[in-house]
């Protein structure tokens, strides 16, 4: 063999080898998650993060998006499914596991936030510093809240009196507490369930906030809602967004730092900001379909403070027998919110 060829051999092996090392950074992860495609969190979060993600990445990271549980089980299973492998990513809400993220409950606690941007913010912050072992498992892409919770009910809830006996959807079991010592019924169940429910009238209303009730059709299923006086909603929510522990410990370092990038506080105050954004729509629909919003004025809403505020009473004295300082934490929550408040 002469020198040429010997030459051309080798560049060939070269190139070989490169493609076939450019080829094993291909990855693609499998995201799942509960909602249709067209709610807020699927189009306004999750869809744009795997394309900044695929951006990043220079290609190398494809992201597969599995809407509305297509890959099966349940909601409730979705945090274990990114744990366990099942799939590489998944979106979920933390109360659909009761019991499991006890120290993340503190933002659950009623009239606790308000907007969703300045509360993830605040939430994905609480978490690094006071609750990170709950999360230990997985590769943690970003925790949120939703913005204010609130009523959506077939017969209008104007004040303490009128949701006495409603069955009423709690999506946690703080939530469920909350109703229950605000006098109604709570029927636990994920969101998803929700559309079902109020048609068959297994419910006769549900806790959920202004951006979800588009996907769930909520605004043509019921023809009230009921808001609360102050920047804070009468509930909100917890979710995780979450990544399995071994495919983020296997990618290149390339593509862990674009995974980096993409994780964290600015990521979870996009998610807020989409569920605010979300809010406003919702709220939009409901107004033009002519429906009932009804606003509790500052004195009602504080007969609903007081009557709530034995929810957190109840869950400090719960978290105290499992040698967790709740009334610490409470106040280092509303510290948080108070210091990304514009």
């Amino acid at each position: 063999m002469n020198k040429r060829t010997l030459i051309k051999t080798a560049v060939a092996v070269a190139t070989l080898c490169a493609a076939s090392a450019g080829f094993a950074q291909q990855v693609t992860l499998r995201l799942h998650q509960m909602l249709p495609q067209q709610a807020t969190i699927p189009a306004k979060a999750l869809i744009p993060w795997a394309q900044k993600v695929e951006k990043d990445s220079g290609g190398k990271i494809k992201v597969q998006l599995f809407h509305a549980m297509q890959l099966g089980g349940t909601p409730p299973q979705l945090f274990d499914q990114a744990r366990d492998g099942v799939v590489d990513l998944t979106w979920t809400v933390l109360g659909y596991t009761p019991g499991r993220f006890n120290k993340s409950e503190v933002f659950e606690l009623p009239f606790m936030s308000g907007n969703a941007e300045q509360s993830s913010r605040a939430f994905q912050e609480y978490v690094e510093k006071f609750a990170a072992d709950e999360f230990k498992d997985i590769k943690l892409i970003a925790v949120h809240t939703h913005g204010p919770g609130l009523f959506h009910t077939k017969t209008p809830v104007t004040g303490l009196e009128s949701l006495r006996g409603m069955k009423i959807r709690g999506g946690s079991r703080v939530i469920s507490n909350m109703l229950t010592k605000l006098g109604a019924t709570p029927v636990g169940m994920p969101v998803p369930a929700v559309t079902d429910a109020l048609s068959k009238g297994v419910i006769d209303g549900t806790t959920i906030p202004w951006e979800v009730t588009p996907a769930l059709k909520v605004s043509e299923l019921v023809k009230n809602h009921t808001t609360f006086a102050g920047k804070e909603g009468l509930y909100t929510q917890t979710f995780a967004f979450s990544m399995n522990k071994a495919a983020y410990e296997k990618l290149p370092a390339d593509l862990k730092k674009v995974i980096d990038a993409n994780s964290g506080i600015e990521t979870a105050a996009m998610f807020g900001r989409a569920m605010d954004e979300g809010d406003k729509a919702g709220r939009a629909i409901a107004e033009k379909a002519g429906n009932n919003i009804v606003a509790l004025d500052l004195a009602e809403t504080q007969r609903w403070r007081r009557t709530a505020s034995t929810v957190e009473t109840d869950w400090v004295a719960e978290m105290k027998g499992k040698n967790i300082d709740g009334a610490k934490l409470a106040a280092e929550a509303r510290a948080l919110i108070s210091k990304h408040q514009r």
